[in-house]
C-alpha cells in the first residue's frame, strides 16, 4: 500500500497541528476502509487466486457457480465431506517465475496460474451421489440436490 502524506507549505516553519491532524485522519480513514469495507485482503480463503463464487438455494437444490477462466475440468477437484463442499485446483507450470514464452521477461503480470482451495459449508444435508457438475465458458456449475429429509413437505388438511 502506498502511503500518501499531505504536506502544506508553511513559510514560517511553525508547527501546525491542524494540518498534521488531517494527515492522521486521512490515514485512519484509509485503515478503517481497508479493514472493514474491503476485508478480502485479510481473508486467506478469498484473497489472491481463489475463484469468485455464487451460492444459491431453491426448494430442491443448492447451486454453486465458480469462475475459473483458463482452467480445465481435469485441473479442478470437487469433494463433499461433513456438510462442506471443497473446490481445489492445481495448475502445473514449468516456467520459472518471471519468465514468459521464449524467455521473455514480464514487465507487468496479473494472470495468475497457481493452486487454490475454497470451502463452503452448506446448512442442510445433500445427496452427494446425485450431484451434477458442468463446466462451460470458464464457469463451473455444481448442482447439489437436497436430501429428502430436509425438503419441505406439505400436509393437506382434511375438512369434515
Amino acid at each position: 500500500m502506498t502511503k500518501i502524506i499531505r504536506r502544506t507549505y508553511n513559510p514560517f516553519n511553525v508547527f501546525n497541528p491542524t494540518s498534521e491532524m488531517l494527515s492522521v485522519r486521512d490515514l485512519m480513514n484509509r485503515m478503517v476502509e481497508n479493514a472493514y469495507v474491503n476485508p478480502s485482503q485479510w481473508l486467506s480463503n478469498t484473497a489472491g487466486n481463489a475463484p469468485a463464487l455464487d451460492v444459491t438455494e431453491n426448494a430442491e437444490n443448492y447451486t454453486i457457480k465458480a469462475e475459473l477462466p483458463g482452467w480445465q475440468p481435469a485441473q479442478v477437484d470437487v469433494t463433499f465431506e461433513n456438510g462442506v463442499v471443497t473446490l481445489k485446483g492445481s495448475m502445473e507450470t514449468d516456467k520459472k517465475e518471471g519468465e514468459g514464452e521464449n524467455n521473455e521477461k514480464y514487465h507487468y503480470r496479473e494472470i495468475r496460474k497457481a493452486s487454490f482451495s475454497r470451502s463452503i459449508s452448506l446448512p442442510t444435508e445433500i445427496e452427494a451421489d446425485k450431484a451434477n457438475a458442468e463446466f462451460e465458458h470458464g464457469v463451473l456449475t455444481l448442482t447439489l440436490p437436497k436430501a429428502e429429509v430436509v425438503k419441505p413437505k406439505q400436509i393437506k388438511i382434511a375438512v369434515k
